[in-house]
């Protein structure tokens, strides 16, 4: 056979496995008993025989050329193009004839001759003819009516959403098949995915749209999210206007508009399997979950089964073996990632119609900024050695199994710090990181809390996993409740603790190894603990990602009662994976001990280097998440702007891309542009009116079983910044008292020690609390005290500071030198009181009187006559044990125990 025959083979068995009936042109018989569609060959034009002419209904409808293996298609189109335009006018046809067809029987290319600026594009086979029956009763083709899209409506959108669906939009109307979308974790993907499917369903009239995930529980999230999305014209739920299927057998209801499912299960149903192994939809796509065969045509799902296919989190590596799946099918496909790898740009034609930072979505309050904690242990960083002796044995342990077997060393063992966790476990290693974080979580990590903040733990398998939730429960004394184990393999329903994990108090902490990694949804998390390296970048941002998002005040709260804000949260380090990973987002402090307001100050004098206008747009970034109506209103009033376009700006003057385009468009150097764009983002800082408004709103708002070595703790807290941080809150500590000692009554007594002209009252001590605990300073009593602990801890002694109110007395005057011990305010009381009682030579019954009257003093800081009219036999006994000089007695002690 020529190699044209050898094309004409392979071509007659796509046409037959696409459901059409093949004829030569002298035995034509166009019967449609004999099939919907009949392909005839050689069939006669006006310009030459067709080697394939398309007929539906004893109607032609289009043609095919065929070529042999190996030639290029681009040009065999204006052949069909003379075929289709010079078809003999008295046969039946269509008009005009639509459908052309090029095809070498390995490679096909295809045009519908309706669409607006038709082009070629590669198809996976043919179309079947009940396709192309009922593209012919649409008024319009597809493609044109993704050009005539109503406009958005854009309420309940973010400004970046509107801006994808947008552009995707007019991406479709310039008819590119591939597109990208680019969006921050936690920007709300799934949301703008499921807004421009909607608007495809409605208005474009799509028959099916796939949304592909490569999770099954990232399935089970995505069919949650279309269940309660509230069309934006309806009002009605969109699982009550269209059918939404996720995908759990290998049976697809052709009546579905959107089905959900994984690459994996779809590529064993269009191999022709008809049942799939659930846990496969769990296991990361790898070169050992690979497809080793190629896929063929299935008639039961034809490559024009979908409209569109929404990829997401299509960085991860599906372009490989995997791309087939989607380009069997004539779809376009939309790409959703927060982190695109080089190939994934590649894959989508480099047509990114969206990119939205991390940076700019915490610019815009849509995510929230990080600090990372560090801890370091001598066994992390160096392994560890297990002399032999004889009065021991070593415990080995089946990794699938877990059945245990003991042997003791004939020689000493050692083991490096990259065997951890992989053929050695040191619990003494996970031990020491668990007890540091405990001991440094409300001292250092989240000094001002009480509660232990939704924490996810990264283990590197399962067998870790599993160590790290014992030791977890045994530091921290707790129960099986306060920490779950939530993999693939955890024998209680992973999604049940999932669900618990995001909205009930309990568990507290959950370790995983790859399940709630990249994609899953938990929005009061505040706190992730690496106790694993992740050398891919793209994966470290995903896992970074869980704790980005934002989440409602009382959201947070009802799971979270000692928090009203998440305005950030920490990356606990413990494996190095900080230093050894290369991450695009950052920490935007930069200067973490320079208060707000000489931070304002510095960029009205001109301080604008990268550092300085980075920290000033991660504190205003964290000062957008408590901001009131009014407060929003104030800022616009004041700048022109909202602090939202402020922090924008300042990070425009810092985008490389942004400054060159500038440049390029003004024809000026880059240094220029970007002095141009400074200049621009620090204008409203120049008005000292504006300043003092951010600094009044900040104030007013703000696996060998190593059971033998013993590691210990080298480094931790924020690297070398903890006692930074430190020194920080204090300074700012004591400007706040400088600057507000006359106009809040407590301080001022305190400041002045003037107790004997005017006493401190209950109601003053708490205005003050109140005042201090305001965001942004956040000045707890926790946070103070536990600052001194790190500063002086010789002249500081340990307390529950909380534990009274009063206790804030004491933090004032250790900061204003006026004691030289910083201790609780009973301590001090009971002293001073022990000293008054020698003094005044007391009898029992007195003594006992005044003990009450000094309990009260201790809680209260102060108590008047009025406060004792409400214990009147009180009131009775004191006046009956010092006669008329009661009152004088309770004036001494409201002075003597105090002062």
């Amino acid at each position: 056979m020529t190699p044209e025959e050898e094309a004409r083979v392979n071509i007659d068995k796509l046409l037959e496995a696409s459901g059409w009936v093949i004829q030569d042109y002298k035995k034509i018989n166009l019967s449609p008993s004999l099939g919907l569609g009949i392909a005839v060959r050689e069939f006669p034009t006006l310009k030459g025989p067709a080697d394939y002419m398309l007929f539906i209904k004893r109607k032609a409808v289009g043609v095919l050329e065929a070529k042999p293996e190996g030639h290029t298609l681009s040009s065999v189109t204006e052949q069909s193009e003379r075929y289709l335009e010079n078809f003999p006018e008295d046969i039946p046809h269509i008009t005009p004839l639509r459908f052309a067809y090029e095809s070498t029987g390995v490679e096909t290319l295809f045009r519908d001759r309706l669409d607006i600026n038709t082009r070629s594009r590669k198809i996976f086979s043919f179309h079947r003819p009940e396709t192309l029956q009922e593209w012919m009763k649409e008024d319009d083709t597809l493609r044109n009516r993704m050009r005539k899209l109503p406009e958005l409506i854009t309420d309940g959108l973010r400004d970046a959403q509107v801006e994808a669906i947008t552009n995707l939009e007019k991406s479709f109307s310039e008819n590119r098949p591939r597109a990208l979308i680019q969006m921050a974790t936690g920007s709300g993907k799934t949301f703008t995915a499921i807004n421009f499917s909607y608007r495809l369903i409605r208005h474009a009239k799509a028959k099916r749209i796939l949304f592909l995930v490569d999770r099954g529980n990232l399935g089970k999230q995505t069919f949650k999210e279309f269940q309660a999305f509230n069309t934006p014209d309806d009002g009605r739920k969109f699982t009550e206007l269209y059918n939404v299927q996720h995908l759990k057998s290998n049976t697809i209801d052709s009546t579905n508009n959107v089905v959900i499912t994984t690459i994996q299960r779809l590529y064993s149903m269009l191999r022709g399997k008809e049942e799939f192994d659930e846990s496969l939809e769990e296991e990361e796509l790898s070169s050992s979950l690979a497809p080793k065969d190629e896929i063929e045509y299935n008639p039961l799902i034809p490559p024009e089964y979908f409209d569109f296919i929404v990829v997401d989190e299509c960085h991860r590596s599906i372009y490989g073996v995997w791309r087939q799946v989607l380009e069997y099918f004539d779809a376009s496909l939309i790409g959703l990632t927060a982190t695109p790898a080089k190939p994934t740009f590649g894959f989508f034609d480099s047509n990114l119609v969206m990119e939205y930072s991390y940076d700019r979505a915490v610019a815009d309050g849509v995510n929230v900024p990080f600090e990372v904690y560090r801890i370091k242990t001598k066994i992390t960083n160096e392994g560890s050695v297990i002399e032999a002796d004889s009065d021991f044995q070593i415990e080995y342990r089946n990794k699938q199994t877990r059945k245990s077997r003991w042997e003791q060393l004939d020689e000493e063992k050692s083991y490096g710090a990259n065997e951890l966790d992989r053929s050695v476990v040191s619990k003494d290693q996970i031990r020491t990181i668990i007890k540091t974080f405990k001991e440094k979580l409300y001292t250092e990590i989240f000094p001002a809390r009480s509660e232990v903040p939704k924490t996810l733990v990264f283990a590197k398998d399962d067998n870790h996993a599993e160590e790290i939730v014992e030791i977890i429960k045994n530091v921290f004394g707790k129960g099986n409740d306060f920490c779950k184990k939530i993999t693939y393999r955890t024998k209680e329903n992973p999604d049940e603790i999932l669900a618990s994990f995001r909205t009930s108090y309990n568990p507290r902490i959950a370790v995983t190894v790859e399940m709630i990694s990249t994609g899953t949804d938990v929005k009061p998390l505040e706190c992730l603990l690496f106790l694993r390296d992740v050398k891919s970048r793209n994966h470290f941002e995903q896992m970074k990602g869980r704790g980005t998002r934002t989440i409602p005040s009382t959201d947070l709260k009802n799971v979270t009662p000692d928090n009203n804000h998440k305005t950030h949260f920490i990356i606990v380090d413990a494996v190095g994976v900080t230093e050894s990973t290369k991450t695009d987002s950052r920490p935007l402090e930069r200067q973490r001990t320079v208060s707000f307001k000489n931070i304002l100050k510095s960029v009205a004098l001109g301080k604008r280097d990268d550092d300085t206008l980075t920290t000033l747009a991660g504190r205003l970034a964290k000062l957008e998440q408590v901001l009131t109506n009014d407060n929003h209103k104030a800022i616009k009033e004041k700048a022109g702007k909202s602090l939202s376009k402020i922090v924008n700006d300042i990070f425009d003057s810092l985008d490389p891309d942004k400054i060159t385009s500038l440049a390029i468009e003004k024809n000026i150097d880059e240094k220029e542009a970007k002095e141009e764009l400074i200049e621009i983002a620090c204008e409203p800082f120049d008005d000292p009116e504006f300043r003092e408004l951010l600094e009044t709103i900040k104030t007013d708002n703000e696996l060998m079983i190593d059971d033998i070595s013993v590691d210990e703790v080298l480094e931790s807290g924020y690297s070398e910044e903890a006692k930074e941080r430190a020194m920080g809150l204090v300074s700012s500590f004591k400007e706040y008292i400088e600057e507000h000692k006359d106009e809040i009554d407590a301080l001022s007594i305190i400041y002045n020690q003037s107790y004997s002209k005017r006493h401190l009252t209950y109601e003053m001590i708490k205005e003050l609390s109140e005042k201090l605990q305001k965001p942004p300073y956040l000045f707890t009593l926790p946070k103070l005290w536990h600052a001194y602990e790190q500063l002086e801890s010789s002249k500081v002694k340990k307390a529950k500071p909380d534990a009274l109110l009063t206790n804030i007395i004491q933090v004032i005057r250790f900061t204003l030198k006026q004691s030289e011990i910083l201790r609780t305010f009973d301590e001090k009381v009971n002293e001073n009181f022990e000293e008054f009682k020698k003094e005044k030579g007391l009898s029992i019954e007195q003594e006992e009187l005044l003990e009450k009257i000094k309990d009260k003093i201790i809680n209260n800081s102060s108590v008047e006559i009025e406060d004792l009219k409400s214990e009147p036999e009180l009131l009775m006994n004191l006046y009956s044990s010092f006669g008329d000089k009661y009152k004088e007695v309770l004036e001494e002690l409201n002075v003597r125990l105090v002062a």
